[in-house]
């Protein structure tokens, strides 16, 4: 089946007691046993529930993945995903990267040990020069957030695999739909599904994808001793999000090119990051290991003082964080998504007082036009 197919059937023929079309929601901490030394396969709720289960298998089809896990936020997957590392353990990753996950790394994991080196992933000498004896993953961001650098899969897992590195992507931005990580051999996917795959803002989750039945044994042992699941409830509202996903991302993204392209042209813009633009330095690459350019965008305007204005003024793109839902929303990472990072790597790395960053929503691309006409200065 095609993609599309897939993600309507997500979830589909759970239930064969009832034949429900749609999976029910197994309200439910813990199962009765059958007899002493059986099980119907579900005991506790943290070590697996019915629902999450059809969530679990859904991402590691959509993935071409061997196993898929469902946790509490995209930020529960990555701390869980951590735990593979000890002491020092070294990990190369994307330099222009979601705050969260560099405020986990230097906040938290820094104190046991576990450093990281934040390098250019678009850039393969670079990463080859970050490489120690005591580095054991790559962790990839593509595109990356908010600055929309796109990595060469092909390219840098390979070269993770030369020197015997884990690779891990975030392919929140690009979904299965438009890109398959572990078809160019990385070892592990994960997604903050509370974005594309939920898509209507209304619940938090995170998804991972192990490519192999040794990782996903590991995966599975820490998401239930950690136990950072998801629930039943918001495992039923990712399913039901990701039915939709293949339309409404065709929608997304047609209406983030257009928007990218006018807003390239207008006076008050200095610089538009949207790979699918033809000047992207990666364009090339973004068209040849995707199915598309996804529907995030960022742009710096020339003058700092017009920000604050926009963001008061615009009436139907709503100022606020996260992304991938139905909504358009606009962004300020300099104090939101990225205020952790210090201002020194902040500036150099580009994410500056005068960026912006827009998640394209499926509304009416002429209401989107206007509204943005009518707050940027002429």
């Amino acid at each position: 089946m095609k993609i599309d197919t897939l993600l309507v059937r997500a979830g589909i023929q759970r239930d064969p007691a009832t034949g429900s079309i749609s999976t029910p929601i197994y309200q439910s901490a813990t199962f009765a046993h059958p007899e002493l030394g059986k099980s119907t396969g579900y005991d506790y709720s943290r070590t697996a529930n019915p629902t999450r289960a059809a969530l679990e298998e859904a991402i590691a089809v959509l993935e071409k993945g061997h196993k898929g896990f469902a946790f509490s936020s995209g930020m529960a997957a990555i701390t869980t995903l951590l735990f593979l590392f000890k002491p020092g353990d070294h990990l190369i990753v994307s330099d222009d990267l979601y705050g969260g996950t560099y405020r986990l790394l230097e906040e938290v994991f820094g104190h046991y040990g576990i450093t990281a080196s934040y390098t250019d992933t678009s850039s393969v000498e670079n990463v080859r020069n970050s490489i120690t004896s005591r580095t054991k993953a790559l962790f990839i961001e593509t595109p990356t957030n908010p600055l929309m650098k796109v990595t060469d899969l092909e390219l840098m897992i390979g070269t993770a695999k030369e020197h015997g590195l884990l690779t891990i992507v975030d392919n929140t931005f690009m979904t299965p739909y438009l890109q398959q990580p572990i078809a160019y051999g990385a070892d592990i996917v994960m997604h903050s599904a509370t974005k594309y795959l939920g898509g209507h803002n209304d619940s938090v989750a995170g998804l991972v994808v192990t490519a192999s039945e040794e990782l996903s044994e590991k995966v599975l042992k820490l998401q239930n001793g950690a136990g950072a699941i998801l629930g039943p409830q918001d495992s039923w509202l990712i399913l039901r999000g990701m039915k939709t996903l293949g339309v409404r991302l065709e929608r997304q993204q047609e209406n983030a090119g257009r928007l990218a392209e006018w807003l390239k042209d207008h006076p008050a813009i200095q610089h538009v990051y949207y790979p699918g633009l033809n000047d992207h330095p990666e364009y090339e690459i973004s068209s040849r290991q995707a199915r598309g350019f996804g529907a995030m965008l960022s742009f710096t305007v020339k003058e700092k003082e017009t920000v604050p204005a926009i963001l008061k003024n615009l009436k139907i793109i709503s100022f606020a964080e996260s992304l991938g839902g139905v909504e358009s929303l606009i962004t300020y990472p300099y104090t939101q998504t990225h205020a952790d990072i210090p201002e020194e790597i902040r500036q150099s790395r580009g994410v500056t007082d005068k960026l912006l960053r827009l998640s394209v929503g499926i509304e009416n691309i002429e209401d989107l036009l206007e509204d943005l006409k009518s707050v940027l200065p002429s």
